[in-house]
């Protein structure tokens, strides 16, 4: 059964069908274990990790995966700078071992190591033994190694809650349903991975609450975000249900599972853009959060339950609105979703094209699966799914999208050249 979007030009197919294992077309060894990667970080007992903690996690996955190759091939500009060259060794070896050694270095319960060394020993299987393998399993391995010491301490941990005070201004984030203070209040202290600081990437404030643009941002939330809504149809429920279960480090890495595989890129490139992505995304969520904690908006349930007293007399208060979502708890200006996921889609666009594709994202809990052709329709949907959940107005995720495209820009242009200087 298929939902016509208004305005759109794909579709969303609602089936049955659920996400089976990390990857239907086994290209090379960098994909595999990307989707290993990915699969580890999203099916982790709860409470399992965060999304920021998937795209830092990801990030250095990637990049000692792309170390260890490029160790091998080169070509390309070191991140670390600390790894020796390997020409001659099996760069397969290499990037299966760096992935592995991450992984198990921060996942070491005995149901990952049983489920991850046998990945790893099947993989390396298919590769003839010699000292070619043998070189490339200690340089994979060094890679991973020398990464995983250069983000100890990287402000990812501890992280305390923001409490905010008794008595708070129109405006200013308050604890929403469910939420005992703001999380993740230091994320935005945690060291970037391809931008040389994060202040330098912070938006400009959110729209005054006497704006017209924050008064139709407002209204727009409250008629279609509410969980007894009569004006959202179908299809934007579907997207609210969807994007409220997937981060931006599942989506994205997936999207370029099947466009590096429907291209056929070489073990190198896929290396290469897979840390590119992955720390565009992660830098991206840093100053997400650095922007939210600094500007401290309240959520759409609060601004619309206490309209009445926002300083607007064209706003018009719900006390008992209830969004289609739950609330996350931190404040809401602007989108982390929106701010990792288009990061994601800007590196996908300079890799990969920004149309022309066939990409299915297939969830891996929900009898939901999205189809897309371009790049900009995953946007809008992760755009829509945000306003029709009521948890975010629409320049939260406008502003938000803008965030992480710059980001992902820069990102791009200065991080892993080719080694004449170009990218």
């Amino acid at each position: 059964m298929r939902f016509q979007f208004r305005n759109r030009s794909h579709a969303v197919a609602v089936s049955l069908a659920l996400l089976a294992g990390p990857a239907t077309a086994r290209a090379d060894v960098v994909l595999d274990w990307n989707a290993i990667a990915v699969r580890t970080l999203t099916t982790q007992p709860a409470p399992g990790v965060n999304p920021f903690a998937q795209a830092r996690f990801m990030a250095i996955t990637q990049l000692a995966v792309f170390e260890a190759v490029n160790a091998v091939e080169g070509g390309r500009e070191s991140h670390l700078g600390t790894v020796a060259p390997a020409p001659g060794a099996s760069a397969e070896a290499a990037a299966i071992a760096a992935a592995h050694q991450v992984l198990v270095t921060y996942f070491s319960s005995a149901a990952n190591l049983a489920v991850l060394d046998g990945e790893r020993a099947t993989s390396l299987a298919l590769i003839p033994d010699g000292p070619a393998k043998d070189a490339g399993i200690a340089v994979g391995e060094a890679a991973a190694l020398a990464m995983i010491a250069s983000r100890a301490n990287d402000g990812s941990a501890p992280l305390p809650n923001y409490l905010p005070p008794a008595t708070l201004p129109a405006g200013a984030w308050a604890l929403t349903p469910g939420c005992a203070g703001g999380v993740l209040f230091g994320w935005s202290g945690v060291r970037p991975f391809g931008i040389p600081n994060t202040a330098d990437f912070i938006l400009n404030p959110p729209p005054a609450l006497t704006s017209e643009l924050y008064l139709k941002d407002l209204r727009e939330v409250q008629s279609v975000g509410a969980a007894d809504s009569v004006q959202r149809p179908l299809d934007r429920s579907d997207v609210a249900r969807f994007y409220a279960s997937v981060s931006p480090s599942w989506l994205a890495n997936l999207a370029a599972r099947q466009m590096s595989s429907a291209r056929g890129d070489s073990l190198a490139d896929n290396a290469w853009a897979l840390a590119l992505l992955n720390m565009a995304i992660n830098d991206s969520l840093v100053v997400s959060f650095a922007t939210k904690y600094q500007y401290k908006l309240w959520r759409p349930v609060t601004a619309i339950r206490l309209a009445d007293d926002d300083g607007n007399d064209k706003t018009t208060s719900d006390p008992l609105f209830t969004p289609f979502i739950s609330t996350p708890c931190f404040p809401s200006y602007p989108s982390n979703h929106a701010a990792g996921t288009n990061s994601g889609l800007e590196v996908l666009r300079r890799v990969y094209g920004a149309a022309g594709h066939s990409l299915t994202l297939q969830h891996p809990a929900l009898p939901l699966t999205l189809d897309y052709s371009a790049l900009n329709q995953i946007s809008n949907d992760v755009d829509d799914a945000r306003v029709y959940g009521g948890i975010h107005f629409r320049f939260d995720q406008v502003e938000g999208g803008r965030l992480g495209r710059e980001v992902a820009t820069y990102v791009c242009k200065h991080n892993l050249r080719k080694t004449n200087g170009q990218n």
